[in-house]
């Protein structure tokens, strides 16, 4: 269970990350995305960072190359921010959380169409 140091932790990296991959990353595989959850392991030394591209669909190899590579870019800029001496490792993953989320949904509402109505 995160403590809240990390809460705090994973709320800084989560608004940085999205901020500076507006602002200062520009790679032309990179597509707008989504940073949907930060989540830091216990010592500290890893986020990761759920993302989806907006819009949907696929993440593709050119987006994941790209984030690699922002992820290097951006562990020490991040790092400054967070005010700690050894910065996390930067790890994104697509986040699967969502899409699952949205299935089980439309899966509920249509087991709730097809009951019989009770008059």
């Amino acid at each position: 269970m995160p403590g809240h140091r990390a809460n705090r932790l994973a709320a800084i990296i989560h608004r940085e990350v999205a901020m500076r991959l507006r602002t200062e990353i520009k790679d032309h595989r990179m597509t707008d995305i989504s940073v949907t959850y930060v989540r830091l392991n216990g010592d500290l030394s890893r986020a990761v960072l759920e993302y989806m591209p907006l819009g949907g669909g696929e993440v593709s190899d050119d987006l994941r190359a790209a984030l690699v590579d922002a992820a290097r870019a951006l562990r020490g800029p991040v790092g400054r921010a967070l005010g700690i001496r050894h910065a996390p490792e930067l790890l994104f993953v697509p986040d699967t959380h969502t899409e699952e989320a949205i299935r089980v949904s439309q899966l509920i509402a249509r087991a709730a169409a097809e009951l019989p109505s009770e008059e």
